[in-house]
């Protein structure tokens, strides 16, 4: 299986799959492209909470600001799993959730773009992407194509054990180290951030659902908000507070935007204290 993600909408991923289908029969699947575009942080996060409901796969991911930069092209072993994509962190919380945290179970390599075959040409011999013996040259803005889906192809057809063997791969470390932000929890306060807005409109924080234990409201920015174990704990239209099922806080509205109730958007600090009414 090799999952595909990335911030291109459409129709860039399916030259993607069309270079893949080209080395692998593998099943290939798609998580999303519509992380928001350039967002490396954001699709940071996806990527952890959903990679690990897979088996073992290759995951080709691109967010990549610095296309054609001189950042790196690299491959992240987890466990049974590899990650292709640009480094800049985008591979890493969710690398390291694969791994189980256990960072003896991480290898790291970087791609020798010179070393890995090119993507092979689909289009007739006069486009202008396509040289004049027939091979295509690597875009400077669409390395999805042309580097790492012939990667993620390779990778795939690889013992994953002996990923070091691939002459285009080379161990080195990690540029761009990426750790999600945590709250800070003291005494019965908590002030996190909001990690991201799903498509509903629900704010997510990096709050851990635990916080909401025992409790019937807490105060949001000093606001007080009934909390609810469904959506449907409270009036439509109405504010809430609930465990969403990646296991932390979310400030939501029933049948409504939780972002634009709350007037929230990512990045936003959060805080959370119990209601001082002395009901809770």
């Amino acid at each position: 299986m090799i999952t595909l993600a990335s911030d291109f909408g459409t129709p860039y991923p399916a030259a993607m799959k069309g270079v893949l289908l080209q080395r692998t029969d593998a099943r290939l699947v798609d998580v999303a492209h519509d992380f928001p575009r350039q967002d490396v942080r954001t699709a940071a996060f996806w990527l952890r909470e959903v990679l690990p409901y897979f088996p073992p796969a290759t995951h080709l991911v691109v967010v990549d600001p610095g296309v054609g930069t001189d950042r790196a092209a690299i491959v992240l072993r987890a466990g049974d799993h590899a990650l292709v994509g640009p480094d800049n962190g985008v591979l890493v919380p969710a690398a390291r959730r694969l791994a189980g945290g256990d960072e003896d179970r991480l290898e790291t390599y970087v791609i020798n773009e010179r070393a890995l075959d090119p993507a092979d040409p689909t289009t007739p011999t006069d486009s202008p992407t396509v040289s004049s013996d027939g091979e295509a040259p690597r875009s400077n803005t669409f390395h999805g194509r042309d580097v790492f889906a012939p990667a993620a192809g390779a990778v795939h057809e690889a013992d994953i054990d002996a990923l070091a063997s691939l002459e285009w791969l080379e161990p080195a470390a990690i540029d761009v180290d990426l750790e999600l932000p945590v709250p800070a929890l003291e005494d019965d306060r908590a002030t996190g951030e909001v990690m991201v807005i799903d498509g509903f409109g629900n704010a997510i924080t990096n709050v851990p659902g635990s916080y909401l234990d025992g409790r019937e409201r807490v105060l949001v920015d000093g606001d007080r908000v009934p909390v609810g174990e469904t959506f449907a704990a409270v009036p439509v239209g109405d504010r809430l507070a609930t465990v969403g099922s990646h296991g932390y806080v979310e400030l939501d509205v029933n049948r409504g935007r939780g972002d634009e109730a709350f007037g929230l958007e990512p990045g936003d600090r959060v805080v959370l204290e119990p209601d001082g009414s002395g009901r809770d």
